[in-house]
Formats: structure tokens, sequence, C-alpha cells
């Protein structure tokens, strides 16, 4: 990898939770859109995936790119934060609001709790939630309950309580374990409180434990970046997400205090790559992008059978489910459409005492939106395109000929090693290309093909 090829590929690029990416989504798409996706849904009987977005933490991580919000608590022991209470008033409103759009005849495969800080929640206040999700939705008893945690508030009770909720699986943040690094981008976390909430979740019984890490950290150097690896290892996760340090300080206010040095270029790679190395030589399946899991994971038996799906909540095994999203700014999947709540608190708020979802933008995918979300799906989660399948699939006289501006661009990733020299069926990726996958699916791309060199800046660089 040259210092020409990276600057060649490392540009800005969707990271593809969805196709059309959200910057195409607009405001005419409204809530009786979305009314009638969840009643086309019901007729056609789903599975269900649930997210609920919880945005609250107490202080601000530098780096972070997710909608949240600060709610400092008055002190370590308090239990008095009326904006939180308020919140979850209008959240558990919502839960009903949904609850009476969804068949309950429709199975729920998926539950999933993100942010923010979900467990910022008290234990109390996170029981109350779980048990009304559950009562409301009625997972399947084999279905996938997962929460995101962060280490430096979550307690061994949230835990406990979450865990008799049906809770199975618990995703940490530890982004890094440099004491410089985590500093710099006011996240102190160190190593010993983390591995004692992975142990507090493997007494507990949780199925899963994954950690997450970023590179591309302010002050982030190769050798402190492999130190974290090596302690992220001793502590044996099921899965790990190595996410590229998204640096969009247009679009996130706090990301412009980063001042320090950010590793580009063949240093962010020369840090990535490291990260590869170690996690595949001690048994880890690289998935591709971004995410590991070790052998026995569901996440690489769906890989190998070429059932793995993305969609907003990053690579699942779950692709047949509508995915309905709770909670300000929380995005939907339902149908065959896309649909964001507000991030306005107070209209949030009015739609849930309404009775009404805060629905107030999305898209309707039309039938070349289907067939390109198709392949770009296909290739981010199996690193291969079987062009006949495709045509059958979407009656398509020449696959080469729907997607004649990719066919055209592929030659030169061939020749840089993205891509395998190409057969008469198949498109498929090399172990670089999964690093750089992003730019292959891109050439799949309508909106992108339309958008002018000078439009301005949306989206995060792929390396």
């Amino acid at each position: 990898m040259t210092t020409e090829l990276l600057a060649k590929y490392n540009v800005q690029g969707p990271r593809y939770t969805s196709y059309p990416t959200a910057p195409e989504w607009t405001d005419t798409f409204g809530l009786p859109d979305y009314e009638e996706a969840c009643r086309r849904a019901n007729a056609k009987g789903r599975p269900v995936s649930l997210y609920l977005h919880l945005p609250f933490c107490d202080e601000q991580c530098w780096f972070c790119g997710c909608f949240m919000k600060v709610v400092p608590k008055p002190d370590r022991k308090g239990e008095d934060r009326a904006e939180i209470e308020g919140y979850l008033a209008d959240l558990h409103r919502e839960i009903d609001v949904m609850a009476s759009r969804i068949d309950r005849s429709r199975p729920v495969l998926q539950v999933h709790w993100g942010g923010g800080t979900p467990t910022y929640l008290t234990p109390a206040q996170a029981d109350r939630l779980a048990a009304h999700v559950m009562e409301a939705f009625l997972p399947a008893p084999n279905a996938e309950i997962s929460v995101e945690v962060d280490p430096r508030v979550t307690r061994p009770e949230h835990l406990e309580v979450l865990r008799r909720r049906g809770f199975n699986r618990v995703s940490m943040g530890v982004q890094d374990f440099d004491p410089e690094v985590q500093e710099l981008v006011n996240r102190v976390q160190p190593y010993e409180l983390t591995k004692g909430l992975v142990d507090a979740a493997r007494k507990q019984g949780y199925s899963s434990v994954n950690l997450d890490m970023i590179y591309g950290l302010p002050g982030q150097k190769l050798q402190g970046f492999s130190d974290s690896v090596d302690q992220i290892l001793g502590l044996h996760p099921d899965r790990v997400a190595m996410y590229s340090y998204a640096h969009v300080p247009w679009l996130k206010r706090p990301q412009r205090v980063l001042a320090a040095h950010l590793p580009e270029g063949t240093e962010k790679f020369a840090i990535f790559v490291s990260g590869i190395e170690k996690f595949t030589a001690a048994g880890y399946v690289y998935i591709g992008m971004d995410h590991f899991a070790l052998p026995h994971d569901e996440i690489v038996k769906a890989q190998v059978d070429r059932t793995l799906y993305r969609n907003f909540q990053g690579y699942t095994t779950h692709a047949g489910c509508d995915l309905y999203g709770l909670g300000i700014s929380a995005i939907s999947q339902v149908d065959d459409v896309y649909a964001q709540n507000t991030k306005d608190y107070e209209a949030y708020r009015a739609a849930s005492a309404a009775g009404l979802p805060s629905t107030v933008k999305g898209h309707r995918l039309a039938q070349d939106d289907h067939l390109r979300r198709e392949v770009i799906t296909r290739l981010l989660c199996h690193c291969v395109i079987r062009k006949r399948e495709i045509e059958a699939e979407f009656g398509l006289a020449s696959f080469d000929a729907t997607f004649a501006h990719a066919m055209k661009k592929l030659p030169a990733m061939v020749e840089d090693g993205l891509v395998e020299p190409l057969s008469e069926d198949e498109i498929r990726v090399t172990t670089l290309g999964r690093i750089f996958i992003r730019n292959v699916a891109m050439l799949f791309d309508a909106y992108l093909e339309k958008k002018s060199p000078d439009a301005p800046k949306i989206f995060s660089r792929t390396l």
C-alpha cells in the first residue's frame, strides 16, 4: 500500500448502513407515508427488530458523532434527574404508540438499546423501561436482546436488572486504553474498569460480550494502539468492532476542540492493519470493513451462509426484519421506506403526547434503489457479487449493461489489488478490498454518480 494508492482511495464516502444514505432523504416524506408503510408491513407479517435511542451522557467524548445530550449528574449517587424522567415518560408513551401499530402475531427477533449511554439510566429506570418493552412487544424466546454500555457509568446492578429482563448481549465502548489518548478525547476509562464489567457480564450469563475500538484518534500511535489490542484480546470478547474515527468537525461541533495530531494516511493505515493482523492471528474472523468475530459466533456463520445483512445497527443476522426505531432521532426501516424521528425534544414530546410517531423525514425506495441496495449489501456482507443471481432476482437482461459505470471502473481496482480478476459471473474483493470495501460499493451508488465534485462535504473518509 503506497502513499499514492492511499491518497487515491482514502476519499469521502458513505458507511452504507442504508441505501440511499440519509442525506438523500427528504422532509416531503412524512408521517402519513410512515403510517402506510407500517400497515403494509403488518400485511406482509415480517419479523420485527426494535431499536430504542437513549441519548443522555454525563459528559461529552470529543470524538463522538452520535446524537446525544449531556446531562451531568448532581453527584454520583444522585437519582434526581428530571430531564431524563421527562424523556422516559415520552419514550414510554411512544412504546405504546408503536405497539398499537405492530401486529402482535409478528415475531420480535431483535431488541437493541443504543445512545448516548443507555446505562446512564438508573437501574430502576432501566428496569421499568425493559419491563415495558418486553410486555408491549413480547420478544421471541430466542430473540437477540442487546444493550450498549459505558463502563464508566455502568454498575453490576445495571447488568443484573437487564439480564433478568431477558438481555443476552452487551456491547462496551473502549476506543483505546492509552491514557494519553483517553485524556485527549475526554474519555478516561482505565483497563481495570472495563475488565471488571466484562467479568461481571460473563458472570451474569450474557451470551455475547462485544467491545468497540476506534483507530485514528488524536495522539494515537502504532505501538500504543497495538498494546490496546493486546489488552482487548486478553478480555476475549466474542466480537470486536474497530471503527475508523470519522473526523467531520463541520458536522460535529465537539470535534473542533481536537487540536492534537490526528494519524492519517500511511500512519493510520498501519494502525488499522496492525489490528487486523493481531485479531486474525488470535483466531478472529475478519468479517470486513471494521468487524471481527470468533469462529463460533453466528455472524461468522451468517457470512459463510450468505445470510448476513447490514442496517443502521451495523452487521446483523436478522436480514428479514422490519426495523422500528423508537426515541428521539431514531431511524426505522419498514417495508420499503426509511423514516427518521425528529431531533427536536419539544416536537418529540408533542408527538408522543398526541399518540403519534414523530416522523419528520424519510425515503421510499424506487425499483432502482432496491436493486442497488441489494448489490451494495451483498458486497459489504459477503465480499462478493454474483451477477447471475442479481439478474435473475431483478429481471435484468445484463448486469454489466445495467451497471456500466461501475464495470468501467472496476479494472483499475483489480490492478490496484482491491478486487480479484473479474470473471463472467463474480465480482469478489481481496483482503485489501475488505479494508476499502466502501470504495468498491461507491461504484454502484447512483446518487454519488450525480453529485458534483464541488458538492459540500457530507461523509467521512473511507480510512
